[in-house]
């Protein structure tokens, strides 16, 4: 059967141009259903067709890997070694960086434990080494230093023990070169200005106020 165009309908037996160059007859496939050109089967034209890409699955569903199950322990050591790599921490600091990372109590006590044993917990050597460095460096007085160790979580008598390193003499000597240095920013003030100021930096810095105002004093006297 032909359409008035001239086309030859599927399925009729009259010779002419097929309206769907790219179906089989029914008679040349098995079964009698017809199948749609496979990627591979050559185009009209004679040209093999490309084949398809696969298909990349979407990323949320590629299979995740399982995540590790993680020891409290070894999470606890890893955390408290990657801490004391850069610079010496008391016990109370570690322990507080464990609490933050929700390491039980036990588990945290235990590790602390080995590491005071084998020596990578020194709070003595702490207290020491930080009063050397605060009082030469920042001038710091024994009350500033005693203060800054406590709120590190070091015990009492370590404190009494590391702050032995500075005397009254060397506090004294301190105080008066923290004087010296800034009175050089100072001097176009009136006196009192001056020496009010001096004896309040001294007392931040951890002075007692006799030592502050002796020490304020002696510069003063120097430079007259």
């Amino acid at each position: 059967m032909t359409h008035e165009s001239g086309a030859e309908v599927p399925g009729s037996d009259e010779p002419g141009t097929e309206v769907f160059p790219g179906l089989l007859r029914a008679s040349e496939l098995s079964g009698g259903r017809r199948r749609r050109r496979t990627e591979l089967e050559p185009l009209p034209s004679g040209q093999p067709a490309e084949p398809a890409e696969p298909k990349r699955r979407p990323r949320s569903e590629r299979r995740a890997a399982p995540a590790a199950v993680t020891d409290p322990a070894a999470q606890a050591r890893d955390i408290c070694l990657r801490l004391l790599t850069g610079t010496a921490k008391t016990r109370k600091q570690l322990a507080d960086a464990l609490r933050k990372k929700e390491i039980p109590d036990e588990v945290a006590a235990e590790v602390l434990d080995r590491y005071e044993e084998v020596g990578l917990i020194d709070d003595g050597a702490f207290a020491a080494a930080w009063v050397e460095s605060r009082h030469a460096v920042r001038g710091l007085g024994r009350r500033a230093l005693a203060q800054e160790l406590r709120q590190r979580g070091v015990a009492g008598e370590l404190v009494e023990r590391a702050l032995e390193q500075v005397d009254n003499e060397d506090e004294e000597e301190a105080a008066r070169e923290l004087v010296r240095r800034k009175l050089r920013t100072m001097r176009a003030l009136d006196p009192q200005v001056r020496t009010r100021r001096l004896v309040g930096m001294l007392a931040r810095r951890g002075y007692s106020e006799g030592l502050a105002f002796r020490a304020v004093k002696d510069v003063l006297t120097e430079e007259n």
